[in-house]
């Protein structure tokens, strides 16, 4: 059973969701605007928020970003009226780990909820010290036994990612789909092209080798080198 923060200001719609993932064995709470939300999206135990955009006090996507640059990685999965593809990705830019347009099928819903929930429970903290590597997620800073590495934001996002995974492989889908937001692949080697240009800035000559390319399957991360 997971416990669901729901920010949604229209009773109708938030009594069909509740509904709905209520049925479906979850815990809910519901708030109506973002200042009665906070507190409970920044307390721990919330395994999932789902924030509608358009709310009485504000813009849902600036209560995420908020959470975010706090440190916040619970998994949001945002609703809206607003559903042309700028503002997916803005959305999905925010920190959103989701986006569902409305109208939507609660059927949808739960089924997008459930693979939120499916993803790897990583810990919450914002500074990761593995190996040599030293990353502050805050500052947005990293260095290798002490050597900076000048990462662009994507950048630091891969290197988060594949240091909480090591020894697991990689797939460039997983990849796409929790780094880039994708829910679909698209036809180019976009993952390969950044994958390069980190590994060129963590791994240098001389070093031992920390993200390895698995042929075929994707990429590992070995601290142990």
């Amino acid at each position: 059973m997971a416990h669901i923060l729901l920010i949604e200001d229209d009773a109708g719609t938030a009594n069909e969701i509740a509904l709905e993932l209520v049925a479906a064995g979850h815990r809910l709470t519901h708030h109506l605007t973002i200042a009665a939300a906070l507190a409970c999206a920044q307390a721990p135990g919330v395994d999932l928020l789902i924030v509608d955009r358009q709310l009485p006090d504000g813009e849902g996507l600036d209560l995420i970003a908020r959470l975010r640059g706090d440190g916040c990685r619970t998994p949001a999965l945002v609703l809206s009226a607003l559903g042309s593809l700028d503002d997916r990705v803005r959305g999905l830019r925010a920190g959103g780990d989701d986006y569902l347009p409305k109208p939507f099928a609660l059927v949808e819903l739960v089924a997008r909820v459930e693979a939120l929930l499916r993803r790897p429970n990583e810990t919450r903290d914002t500074r990761l010290i593995v190996g040599p590597l030293d990353l502050d997620l805050l500052a947005g800073t990293a260095t290798r036994a002490g050597r900076p590495l000048e990462l662009l934001p994507r950048e630091m996002k891969l290197l988060d990612y594949l240091v909480r995974r090591p020894g697991q492989i990689v797939t460039r889908s997983m990849l796409l789909q929790d780094v880039w937001g994708y829910t679909f692949e698209p036809n180019s080697n976009v993952v390969d092209v950044h994958i390069g240009r980190l590994r060129r800035k963590v791994d240098v000559a001389g070093e031992p080798q920390l993200i390895r390319n698995v042929r075929g399957r994707g990429y590992v991360f070995d601290h142990a080198g």
